[in-house]
């Protein structure tokens, strides 16, 4: 069984944790860390969880609200660490660092039970990727920061039978909002993050009839609102608006693919 559930999304903080069982043994990886380390085993213990059930961090780029306290992890409490060659020296990590495990786009991984396919993303950082993942019979597909939806990470999110997908921003709201001029080109721009409309586009390109679940993502909380984006998945999908699930604000149980 392959699930997942949002421990915090937006700009304050990102991390989902993803989990196998295969009967006998549990692989448990975070998909980001973008929280301080209290927070984190705080959000942990209400899963009956602590730091040592975790077999690994997969960060997708340097941005802090990714990266957290994953340095942390690796260091003090041998967490074992797997990002881009770019993003381990972004983040002030040596080659020689115990527990780095650098990797590539297109480089297959594994973490016990769960298989990784990180790809390569638009993204204004270093070195960024995103994933697919497997446990062996169900695939769950992770795009949470990407400035335009791109053929590559299309092809890549074909076939997954659940979505995590960014929905950061509506293009009415960013426009008038307080953001400085410089900030506002940065997060619509090509190498920022995906508005409501280019979210739903991809949605609808990634669609088939084993897709049962999808789950925006990185919502603005000053440039966007949930009912935004319901309404522009739900359209997609042709379901009510209610069912939409959005880790920023609701839908924070776990969530098997």
């Amino acid at each position: 069984m392959l699930r997942f559930r949002s421990l915090a999304s937006g700009s304050s903080g990102n991390a989902t944790l993803v989990e196998a069982y295969d009967g006998l043994h549990h692989t448990r990886v975070l998909v980001d860390c973008g929280l301080g380390l209290r927070q984190l085993q705080a959000a942990l213990a209400a899963e009956g969880l602590g730091l040592q059930d975790l077999d690994g961090v997969f960060i997708t780029h340097e941005h802090g609200d990714h990266v957290g306290c994953s340095p942390t992890l690796l260091a003090r409490h041998s967490v074992p660490l797997w990002t881009s060659a770019g993003t381990a020296q972004a983040m002030g990590l040596a080659d020689s660092t115990p527990g780095l495990h650098r990797v590539r786009d297109g480089q297959v991984f594994s973490v016990r039970g769960i298989e990784f396919h990180p790809f390569t993303v638009p993204h204004d950082a270093r070195e960024p990727l995103q994933l697919r993942c497997s446990d062996g019979n169900r695939w769950l597909g992770m795009m949470t920061d990407i400035g335009h939806v791109s053929a590559y990470a299309l092809a890549n999110l074909a076939g997954m039978h659940a979505l995590v997908l960014e929905s950061n921003h509506d293009v009415d709201l960013l426009a008038r909002s307080a953001y400085p001029d410089f900030l506002k080109r940065r997060v619509g721009g090509q190498h920022g993050h995906l508005s409501n409309v280019q979210a739903a586009a991809a949605l609808a390109a990634l669609r088939h009839d084993r897709l049962n679940t999808v789950v925006a993502a990185h919502l603005s909380e000053r440039n966007n609102r949930p009912d935004l984006v319901s309404r522009a998945f739900a359209t997609v999908l042709n379901c009510a608006d209610e069912d939409i699930l959005l880790t920023a604000r609701r839908g924070r149980d776990w969530l098997v693919v």
